[in-house]
């Protein structure tokens, strides 16, 4: 951050919160919505991951 003085660095840091909690409360409601139990989205999550590890070691 010393190296560029010029830099607005709290107005950099308002924006990265602002996005972030424009990210957290689009979450917020997409799951609120969602039907999907916690145990459903864990079990999708863990096939993604396999899927996608597959996928990479496929390309080797």
């Amino acid at each position: 951050m010393d190296e560029f003085p010029e830099m607005n660095w709290s107005e950099v840091a308002r924006g990265a919160i602002r996005e972030k909690v424009i990210k957290l409360e689009f979450l917020k409601n997409f799951a609120s919505k969602s039907e999907l139990t916690e145990e459903d989205a864990l079990r999708l999550g863990k096939e993604v991951s396999k899927a996608v590890a597959k996928r990479f070691k496929e390309m080797k």
